[in-house]
């Protein structure tokens, strides 16, 4: 079976209309935010369903079927499979990549990474946003083999993420690989996570800037690495 892994619903669309062969899993989670140290699997998913009943209030029942099943389908991957992980380069994407790299870590599978193509340097955070069908095909012939030792360090980088372990992630950071580019600007931004996106918000705020709608534009320009939604930013400044 080729699976691939689609970074969200704005995609599936689009993917839909190129001639690419395979079944597609979205990954609906944003592991960008919320607990994530459960030990036990089961544990680990009622823990976020719990979470985003509190942060969205989505049911807990539809959140396993809608978003939980879909991922844990990774963890059904063998050896003769083939699996595509369609993620952008910015740490909300980052960290789902992780994720996935350490359940696949140990499926023998081929895997390999489709990124966005043909960002200009002050774009590279916008990541498929742009990308059409014709698009999204040309990022899938351009895809990138993930080596065993590509799937070793994200299984790393998920560890000390998930950990809150900034000096790891730091050390991390050096690491170099051709599916894993800007991996120096995303891990030391996970390092921070817990103090620098609310340190630019109150940077934002205190320049005058009130309103969501005028904060969200600019936390983009200054902290776009994050690749924090409108939500995630309406939630820092409403802590301030």
């Amino acid at each position: 079976m080729i699976y691939h892994v689609l970074p969200g619903d704005a995609q599936v669309e689009d993917f839909k209309k190129t001639s690419i062969p395979g079944e597609v899993i979205v990954f609906r989670e944003a592991f960008i935010s919320g607990p994530l140290d459960a030990e036990d699997t089961n544990e680990f998913w009622d823990q976020r369903a719990r979470f985003i009943l509190s942060e969205y209030g989505e049911d807990e029942i539809v959140y396993h079927e809608k978003v939980a099943d879909g991922i844990l389908r990774l963890s059904e991957v063998e050896a003769d499979d083939e699996v595509h992980l369609w993620f952008e380069f910015e740490l909300f994407c980052s960290v789902n990549l992780w994720y996935c790299l350490n359940e696949l870590k140990d499926s023998g599978a081929p895997i390999f990474r489709v990124a966005p193509i043909n960002l200009e340097p002050d774009d590279v955070w916008k990541g498929f946003g742009e990308h059409g069908p014709d698009e999204l095909a040309a990022a899938f012939e351009s895809r990138v083999p993930v080596s065993q030792d590509d799937l070793e360090h994200g299984a790393k980088l998920w560890e000390a993420f998930r950990r809150r372990k900034g000096p790891d992630l730091r050390k991390l950071a050096d690491y170099r690989s051709p599916a894993m580019p800007f991996l120096k600007e995303v891990a030391e931004a996970a390092s921070e996570i817990d103090s620098q996106p609310l340190h630019v918000v109150r940077e934002i705020k205190s320049e005058g800037f009130a309103t969501i709608d005028e904060v969200f534009p600019e936390f983009k320009k200054r902290a776009g690495v994050y690749g924090f939604g409108d939500l995630q930013v309406e939630r820092l400044l409403d802590s301030i």
